[in-house]
């Protein structure tokens, strides 16, 4: 039996209010206005597929920034991370985009603070004393100067983008531990490199938690994954050498991408 015709145009009427109020499926909500800063392991060194417009910041489409604005589609995305950014990079030149309605903002940064470029050179060059006394002036400086640092990074980030959500990202460990396959520096300088590592992630992740903001822990991710675990997600001395102990794609969307996407 058709239906009485008041019941019909009842009915149509009742779905074209519910299509309007829940919209018919065909276009999705944007996701948070999303702000990248950072140094070379959020700009992407090591990611491939380079952005020729960055130049020497080294931007990356393989980068986890790019990664997550291409999964999410941000109201805006703006990608500012740049190789060899330090913290007074960070607030003197990547905070402009930052407003009331940024939404996400992600970080890495304090590496290149503690010369960590130097700190690599040293030990794949130097003696293992050589090593291991420029891995405690850099730790010295981790534990003395960086907190500061951080804290006027993250204040900053905080005073201009007050409605954000903020995730800190760490830095993974160099090399898995033990590993008896592992050519090139010794076990001593290995472990002395991974402690330092150690102590700059829970300086960052320390000062993260202190200003509220969430802090990805990277070299969880990366578990199983460094150099000398034979499925490594980060490169040994390569060419081009700006390359060398950066990310590797997997390392970006296997690691970061999965670290800010369990905190975001």
């Amino acid at each position: 039996m058709r239906p009485p015709k008041f019941l019909t145009v009842l009915s149509a009427l009742v779905l074209s209010v519910l299509m309007a109020l829940m919209g018919t499926g065909s276009a999705q909500a944007a996701g948070p206005a999303y702000v990248a800063l950072g140094d070379s392991y959020s700009s992407g060194n090591g990611a491939g597929n380079y952005i020729d417009a960055s130049g020497n910041c080294h931007r990356s489409n393989n980068a986890y920034p790019a990664l997550w604005a291409a999964a999410n589609a941000p109201s805006s995305f703006s990608f500012v991370a740049c190789s060899g950014a330090v913290t007074s990079d960070v607030t003197g030149s990547q905070l402009g985009s930052l407003n009331a309605s940024t939404g996400l903002v992600s970080i890495s940064i304090g590496g290149n603070d503690a010369g960590f470029a130097n700190v690599m050179t040293t030990c794949v060059t130097g003696s293992d004393s050589t090593c291991l006394n420029r891995i405690a002036t850099a730790e010295s400086f981790i534990t003395g100067t960086l907190p500061g640092r951080l804290n006027s990074v993250y204040s900053a980030i905080d005073s201009r983008a007050p409605n954000a959500h903020v995730v800190v990202l760490g830095y993974p460990r160099m090399y898995i531990e033990p590993s008896n396959w592992c050519i090139g520096l010794s076990q001593t300088k290995r472990e002395a490199i991974n402690d330092a590592s150690d102590l700059l992630n829970s300086v960052i992740s320390a000062r993260a938690s202190a200003h509220g903001f969430a802090f990805g822990d990277v070299a969880a991710r990366f578990a199983g994954h460094e150099l000398c675990s034979g499925d490594d997600w980060l490169h040994d001395v390569r060419l081009p050498t700006w390359e060398a102990y950066h990310p590797t794609a997997l390392g970006h969307s296997g690691g970061y991408l999965a670290a800010l996407n369990a905190v975001d």
